[in-house]
Formats: structure tokens, sequence, C-alpha cells
């Protein structure tokens, strides 16, 4: 069963190659990787050069966003699964070997994904993070996580819906789940450590600066499930289902709050001299 990874990059020269290693460096034998990179200007173009016999294919032509860089990816695509991380976040060693066996044992499943941890700019962990199983209610409640970047969707469930919506600037991600669900897909959460998600400053998640963004297309996917508008008592059911998740998943409450309580681990994902993706101890 072939993987397709596809990365999109626009200059983030300074997290690329640990992007790229993590995925280049995975012990699954059969990984169609290609990146993306709509311009960069920051020296990103010359590391993906520098890779350019290890991947499969490398787009360089401008496009409308990150939706619409993977979906320009993934039209190149022959891989059987696929997966997408950006160019500052990572895949965890063994995740595609992992995931592929899972789909390959389990055919009715569409997507599947995993856990892993919230790193800073560094690539320091700040916390485990733990998905939640999917409901399509609780997701456009607020009340379901899916880490991105330990998701793997069958090109079957993709295909069917069309891809990426190209207009979500936001939570491309989130809408292309809610998409192969409404269609009928299967999506299963494995409690595995399959991806780090970096958060910092510059990016989407970390600034405030697409935040009404945000909330426009969360709320237009909440028309989209719902069938109605959202209303100020909306807010309170938002905190329900929020409390709901958590009791649905009494283990993952329970090792979050244990979390909370050792404080931020000491570790960090690196890159080491061997060209592997690594967590070591942080000094």
């Amino acid at each position: 069963m072939r993987v397709t990874v596809v990365t999109i990059s626009f200059n983030q020269a300074r997290y690329l190659s640990r992007a790229m290693t993590s995925v280049l460096s995975q012990d699954y034998p059969d990984i169609e990787y290609i990146v993306v990179d709509p311009g960069s200007t920051d020296g990103s173009r010359e590391i993906i050069a520098a890779s350019a016999q290890r991947l499969a294919q490398v787009v360089l032509e401008p496009d409308g966003g990150p939706a619409e860089g993977l979906n320009n990816g993934f039209k190149l695509a022959t891989g059987d699964v696929f997966a997408y991380i950006n160019a500052d976040d990572a895949l965890l060693p063994g995740a595609v070997g992992e995931a592929v066996g899972y789909l390959t044992t389990h055919s009715d499943v569409d997507v599947v994904y995993g856990d892993g941890y919230l790193i800073d700019a560094d690539g320091r962990v700040i916390r485990p993070i733990e998905s939640s199983p999917f409901n399509i209610r609780r997701f456009v409640f607020g009340g379901v996580t899916v880490l991105q970047q330990a998701t793997f969707v069958r090109r079957r469930a993709f295909q069917r819906v069309g891809g990426f919506n190209q207009a979500n600037r936001t939570c491309w991600d989130g809408e292309l789940l809610v998409d192969i669900a409404m269609a009928g897909g299967t999506l299963r959460h494995l409690q595995k450590m399959w991806g780090a998600f970096a958060i910092y400053p510059d990016t989407i998640t970390g600034s405030r600066r697409l935040r009404e963004q945000r909330v426009m297309d969360r709320r237009r996917l909440f028309r989209r499930v719902r069938r109605r508008e959202w209303r100020g008592s909306d807010h309170l059911v938002s905190s329900i289902v929020r409390v709901e998740k958590w009791l649905i998943s009494p283990g993952s409450t329970l090792r979050r709050f244990r979390a909370a309580v050792s404080g931020r681990p000491s570790i960090r994902l690196t890159e080491d001299d061997n060209k592997r993706i690594v967590l070591i101890g942080d000094r």
C-alpha cells in the first residue's frame, strides 16, 4: 500500500529540513513524498533542491493558499493513502507503518488518526496532544480534537469529496473530515503517537491574524451540519459538549490532568546526525 505525503512550505526554511527528514526517515518502504512551495524567498527552495532526488514531485507554482497547495500536490499522487504535514510540523518515527498496518486490516475505515505532541518553535515539547473520537455534532460545537499531523486518509475518501475546500483559509483539514463523515465515511482514532504540531506566534493557530476568518469558516461548517445559523445559546451548548468530550474519554482527561500537574516535559524533537527525527532530553 503506497502512502503519499504532501508538505506545503512557504518561507519556513528554519523548520523545513526537520519536516522533510521526519517523512524521509520513516521506516515504511513505499512512501511517495511531494513538497509544494508556491514562492518562498528565504532559502526554502534550496533546501528542497538538496533533497530533490528523494522526492517524488516538487510543485513550485503559485497557489491561492494552503488548501489549494495541498490539492495541487495530491493531484500528482499515486498513493492509496494520503497524509499531509506543514513545513514546521513533523511525523514521529514509525507513524506511517503503524497507520498502514491498521488500514490494511480494517478495510472499512476511511480515515485513521492518532495523537502526538505540541511543540514550540525550537522543537521543545509543550505537552502531549490526544485526539478524540470523531462525531460531526461534537465537532461543529468545538468538542472534537483531531491532530492533522497524525491523520491518514484513504485516497478513495479524499477523491469522493473533492479534496480540500480551497476557500477555507484556517481549518481546511477539519472541513475535509466533516466532508468525509457527511459522505458516509468511517473515521477512527488510535492512541498512537504519530505527529508533532508546532505552535508559536507566527502560526495560524498561535497568532490572531486570522481569528475572524477562522470564526467565519467554523460558522459556515456549523450551518452545513446543523442547517441553521449559530445562536447565542449555542455558546452554552458548546461548553456542555466540551465537557462531554472529556466524559467520553475519561482516560484522556486523567492523562491531561497528570500532564498539567507534572508540568512541561523536558524533551525536544530534533534531527540527529544520521538524518532521523528523534526525541531527546531537553537541556
